[in-house]
């Protein structure tokens, strides 16, 4: 044991977790922790202008680098500017432990905010330490219920007088961790036998398969059993979109997923949420003719909403590489002829997102729409240029199939994207992977509204001179709002011929990207023809440098 302040163990405790980086913004509560920190060189304070910068650097980090992240924020004005990606975090899984200080615990007659119970829903835990011998443990419990799946983010405030106040010590990180949860044996079992019985399985994952690292057995599974894949979510790398298995992304809480599915007699959900949408609909997702297995490290979300025929909680790819073992030791040799036919027949489909529903007046608020570049060609115009070792920051919201149509991605790591709905993610998540990888070119493409919501993270990437490039779709509105309204006036209004005014959806002005950002050093350039994208993202890559491509593109709906 060791007498130190409450600051000095928490700087003690971030050198034993293994951090290296405290992303944040800072306020005057925040003193005794930056007058620790001059005394830890090892540690850096990555500073961010706005706190959504520093939530999305510490997001896009921790999803690089596998390890917990580290925010410090101010009191509960900066705090409150956090909880838009805190919640997408908490959504997402991502581990991170959130911080800010607060007034002297004995300041209760001036009143002082309950910050613990103010991010209570965005979190794990939430927690205040008031005494200065809390610290060490509060900080190891934190480490451990942000890394422990379900993985998600853990709030701690800091009264005052524990931060300036001095008790005995100890300094121990916390434990590694065994994550490894295997499932059950009989569930196993009867999932083998549910599945070689099935005629048209159909496999759909999320990201906390692509978390335990179980990409490729499920891409075992699918082979064996002849299934379809399809992803819920592609924030991370779920399945190689190159593989003639995968049938791309689909919403299983929407009208045209649940259609989908239920033409299939058995779906396998894989580390994903069954099956969450914004919209309400009546009754289940699956027909009475599909069976459900669902297998997911996050107990709570197996059989939360829809009937579960197996549950399987356990760690995915564990319970994924003992699935497919029991499914080998089963089948037979007419099994194998059968998934071959039923493979032979399986073809790669194409056709428009499920977005992308009703025509609409989007042309009469923004003239000359249909003059601009369409995003599937914008995007396999960058797609040329991209060298094979690039990782895509994807916060392109209404963009995202243009990408998928024109990349492929099938390598652990490849690609992080917004999660959770909370835009603004991207400029300031970028800049987090590119920390974690500082050798590899970070590509990070963000729509024009999503962008503005954190632009001052250009900001941080000029003054750190963090070379990320950016290249901004710009549509000149939030058009998901508009895609959104169009399945509302379809899908709950039931309107026969449905229109809209759009209101509130389109900027007269459009947000001057490229202008923001060389007003702060950075090379950036405005892009209207196909032609030059080619030459300016050969630039930009080469820079070494923060860069931007403000691109135009059409927005019509």
């Amino acid at each position: 044991m060791t007498a130190m302040t409450g600051k000095q163990a928490m700087m003690e405790m971030l050198v034993a977790e293994g951090v290296k980086y405290i992303f944040g913004n800072p306020g005057t509560s925040e003193g005794p922790i930056l007058d620790a920190l001059e005394d830890y060189p090892d540690l850096q304070y990555v500073l961010a202008s706005q706190e959504g910068a520093a939530m999305g650097m510490a997001d896009g980090y921790s999803r690089a680098t596998g390890q917990v992240s580290f925010v410090n924020l101010h009191i509960e004005t900066g705090l409150a500017n956090g909880l838009s990606l805190l919640h997408n975090a908490k959504e997402g899984g991502t581990p991170m432990v959130v911080t800010s200080a607060n007034k002297d615990i004995r300041k209760l007659a001036e009143g002082r905010s309950d910050l613990s119970e103010m991010v209570r829903l965005f979190s794990k835990w939430s927690v205040e330490v008031t005494e200065p011998s809390q610290v060490p443990g509060i900080m190891r419990r934190a480490f451990t219920e942000a890394k422990t799946p379900p993985t998600g983010p853990v709030y701690v405030g800091f009264s005052a007088n524990a931060l300036d106040g001095m008790a005995e010590m100890q300094i121990v990180p916390s434990a590694e961790g065994y994550f490894r949860i295997p499932p059950d044996e009989m569930a196993i079992s009867d999932a083998t036998d549910m599945l070689v019985k099935a005629s048209s399985p159909v496999l759909i994952v999320g990201d906390r398969l692509s978390q335990s690292g179980g990409v490729e057995e499920a891409v075992r599974l699918a082979e064996s059993i002849g299934a379809k894949v399809y992803a819920t979510s592609y924030s991370e790398m779920n399945f190689p979109t190159d593989h003639p298995l995968y049938f791309g992304l689909i919403g299983p809480g929407t009208p045209h997923g649940r259609s989908v599915l239920s033409e299939n007699d058995v779906v396998i959900a894989v580390g994903t949420n069954v099956f969450p949408g914004f919209f309400y609909f009546e009754g289940h997702a699956l027909s009475d003719e599909t069976f459900l297995i669902h297998i997911d490290s996050a107990q709570r979300e197996i059989g939360k909403s829809e009937p579960t025929d197996i549950g399987i909680a356990a760690d995915p790819k564990k319970a994924l590489q003992e699935l497919n073992e029991s499914i080998y030791a089963s089948i037979t040799g007419a099994y194998r002829e059968e998934v071959k036919g039923r493979m032979s027949h399986i073809k790669k489909e194409g056709g428009e997102p499920e977005s992308q529903i009703s025509p609409s007046n989007a042309g009469d608020s923004v003239p000359d729409l249909n003059t601009l570049m369409s995003a599937e060609d914008m995007m396999q115009e960058v797609a040329k240029i991209l060298p094979d070792d690039v990782v895509i920051a994807d916060d392109s919201v209404t963009s995202r199939q243009a990408i998928h149509s024109a990349m492929n991605f099938n390598k652990p790591g490849s690609i992080h994207g917004e999660r959770g709905g909370a835009l603004g993610w991207g400029m300031g998540g970028s800049l987090g992977i590119k920390l974690a990888h500082p050798n590899r070119p970070v590509v990070a493409i963000v729509g024009d509204g999503s962008a503005m919501m954190t632009v001052q993270s250009l900001w941080t990437a000029a003054n750190l001179d963090i070379p990320v490039v950016y290249i901004i779709c710009n549509n000149r509105s939030y058009r998901i709002l508009k895609l959104n309204m169009d399945v509302y006036k379809n899908e709950v209004l039931q309107e026969e011929t449905p229109t809209s005014k759009y209101l509130a959806m389109d900027f007269p002005n459009p947000m001057p990207l490229a202008r923001i950002a060389e007003a702060m050093g950075i090379y950036a350039k405005e892009i209207d023809s196909i032609e030059d994208i080619a030459p300016a993202l050969t630039t930009a890559l080469q820079l070494g440098k923060p860069a931007v491509l403000d691109i135009s593109i059409d927005g019509s709906v």
